[in-house]
């Protein structure tokens, strides 16, 4: 499904019957009704009279076929409430007493990460929280535009945040929206498929070529006072969440890709101390 076809889906009146929410993430995960009815060990048969109406299935088999189908939880709600049952998986907010935990390792992570950069993200990629190195790469940026919470992509293809600092900036805002791509298709949701869009009409130049063979990663190339830092980054999420919260939440890290940048950035540490 592109990006075109997601939004057209997004639009249309939201499906009310637990059958047209099963078909339609069948479809989005390009599944026919007997694979789908494979991987859940039911009748395809059955699984037909479900997605037409004829059928009701049960609660756990609501839960049994979303799994397969890997619906976020969040829509895992849905698809229950659609089925006349409770919703299973809560959200609670970042502060509630229940995610202290959760919480307490999120910050653990950040502050571990340091001297490097490292930030964590909700589901539309607005910040959470970043730890003590995040800072000084965003100095000069309008503070209009960092306003709580502010969007982590939208900085990075904004033409007065970090756009014009971004050396390779086709190479790394291309990977950016193929990420994002990939999400609008995972989840269909109207807010990241908006997001998409949005960034689509900024005036990103296109990628020159193929990376060089020398590159183990798509490297971020940030001008940064007079220098040219170079990173590669990692996404890190919750294991096993049962909350709609943490199931949301990204960790990015980011490495120094040549000495020269990690030791720029143990400068910057030391300076802060």
């Amino acid at each position: 499904m592109n990006a075109h076809a997601s939004t057209a889906q997004a639009e249309r009146s939201q499906p009310v019957h637990i059958g047209d929410h099963l078909r339609e993430w069948r479809q989005r995960r390009r599944m026919s009704q007997l694979d789908l009815a494979g991987e859940a060990e039911i009748s395809a048969r059955h699984l037909s009279f479900v997605e037409t109406g004829r059928a009701a299935p049960s609660r756990d088999m609501v839960l049994r076929l979303a799994e397969r189908l890997e619906v976020p939880l969040r829509e895992r709600n849905v698809l229950l409430v659609a089925a006349g049952y409770a919703p299973a998986f809560p959200q609670r907010p970042l502060e509630d007493p229940a995610l202290k935990s959760a919480r307490q390792a999120i910050d653990l992570v950040l502050r571990a990460h340091e001297p490097n950069p490292a930030l964590a993200y909700d589901r539309h990629w607005n910040l959470v929280s970043a730890n003590r190195m995040v800072a000084p790469l965003l100095e000069g940026i309008p503070q209009r535009l960092l306003g709580q919470p502010f969007n982590v992509l939208r900085l990075a293809f904004h033409p007065e945040a970090l756009a014009p600092r971004t050396v390779n900036l086709a190479e790394w805002c291309g990977h950016l929206l193929e990420r994002l791509h990939r999400q609008c298709e995972a989840t269909a949701d109207p807010e990241l498929i908006k997001l998409y869009n949005n960034l689509k009409s900024y005036p990103i130049p296109a990628r020159s070529g193929p990376l060089s063979s020398d590159n183990v990663a798509i490297p971020f190339k940030l001008r940064h006072g007079g220098e040219i830092l170079s990173f590669f980054s990692t996404t890190m999420v919750f294991g096993t969440p049962v909350d709609i919260t943490l199931s949301e939440l990204a960790l990015e890290t980011f490495f120094p890709a040549d000495e020269r940048t990690a030791e720029r950035l143990r400068q910057m540490a030391a300076a802060m101390t």
